[in-house]
């Protein structure tokens, strides 16, 4: 089977239009997340991309009426890896669309395409990106909860290692909704305060929007990073709640470390998932502890970006990649005294430190877990 690896990746967020934009900012522990208004004057916290500037970006590429903000988002993200890579679109070339709930803003009236009652299905999304870039197989629309991201990745690599694929781009996206801020509130996880993760005055999540992109490919260029292996597995615990045991990210982490043929010491970081609700991150903090990762180093990204849903595994991924190549552990924004059951090593402070594997983990709704090792390539 062939080695898979990602060579190139994109993150449009409320820091940048550019990983290497959106990186800088976490280096320098700058958040993205601001407080707002909703319509019934209630002021919530969240990271949001400024409109006006995707307008302005897009009017480069298409016209803006014709597309939805996640759309136009997604558009100008895979263009920017077309345009890295010199990537030519054959029949060999894949496309995964990772998102929870896609054009779901499209059912307000507010919506300019809420006559279109279509545009909110998932499959029509697929289309739309698809169609604009002249894909020449059907886009595949993964939407598995908070996962989407990082488990698209897992999908890529096993089309591309068994060679149904040369190469695959996956896009993922998610937006702030009034559909979504009312879901998390009926649950009341939102956080009344930006969101901190694993800490003990943690009240929550909080909101945040993003679209990210990534090229998986078996050829690779110097800034590759090889993709060693992935697991996931649902629990079924509950409908919203994960396992209190943390089975499903264990079973998971040991996939992966199974097939990158690779040992739990051999992690060098972790980039959890730490959505700063009292739930989730204890079950992270006892599945590794299950999984005597207790020492390595791990963050949380959602004290930058909020959560992003379907977004963040695949944004977060991009971050971890980041600090594999400048060899730089991101702080856990957010984080003050550990608010959970287990003595997990939460990076406090920017650390420069030597690096060549990191694990991404992830955990959603429905008891769905996603694990991927990844390697810096040292020639």
């Amino acid at each position: 089977m062939r080695k898979t690896f990602i060579t190139n990746h994109n993150i449009i967020s409320s820091l940048g239009f550019t990983s290497e934009e959106n990186f800088r900012k976490l280096a320098s522990e700058i958040s993205g997340i601001q407080e707002y208004k909703r319509n019934q004057g209630e002021s919530y916290y969240s990271s949001k991309v400024d409109k006006e500037k995707i307008d302005s970006a897009f009017l480069e590429i298409g016209n803006i009426e014709n597309y939805t903000t996640l759309e136009k988002m997604m558009l100008l993200s895979v263009t920017n890896i077309l345009n890295e890579s010199k990537l030519k679109i054959t029949k060999k070339t894949g496309l995964i669309i990772a998102t929870t709930k896609g054009n779901i803003d499209t059912l307000s009236p507010k919506s300019k395409f809420y006559s279109d009652k279509k545009r909110s299905y998932l499959p029509e999304l697929g289309r739309q990106i698809q169609n604009y870039f002249g894909f020449k197989n059907e886009a595949i629309v993964l939407s598995n909860a908070c996962v989407s991201g990082v488990l698209a990745v897992a999908v890529a690599q096993r089309f591309v290692k068994d060679g149904v694929y040369d190469e695959v781009i996956i896009v993922s996206g998610d937006l702030v909704s009034e559909f979504i801020l009312s879901g998390f509130t009926s649950f009341q996880a939102i956080s009344d305060l930006p969101c901190k993760p694993f800490s003990k005055n943690r009240a929550g999540i909080t909101i945040g929007e993003a679209v990210a992109s990534v090229l998986v490919t078996s050829k690779k260029n110097k800034y590759a990073i090889q993709i060693l292996g992935a697991g996931s597995c649902n629990d079924a615990n509950h409908i919203s709640g994960p396992s209190r045991t943390g089975e499903g990210l264990v079973l998971s982490v040991q996939s992966a470390l199974k097939e990158a043929e690779i040992e739990n010491s051999d992690i060098d970081y972790i980039s959890a998932h730490g959505t700063a609700t009292n739930y989730n991150d204890e079950m992270e903090a006892v599945a590794f502890e299950r999984l005597n990762m207790l020492e390595i180093p791990l963050n949380s990204l959602k004290g930058y970006f909020g959560h992003t849903l379907g977004t963040s595994g695949l944004l977060e991924t991009i971050i971890g990649i980041k600090s594999l190549q400048n060899n730089t552990l991101i702080s856990s924004k957010g984080f003050d005294e550990l608010g959970v059951s287990k003595s997990i090593n939460v990076i406090e402070t920017l650390v420069s430190k030597e690096l060549n594997v990191f694990l991404k983990t992830a955990s959603g709704f429905g008891g769905c877990n996603t694990a991927v090792v990844f390697k810096k390539i040292i020639d």
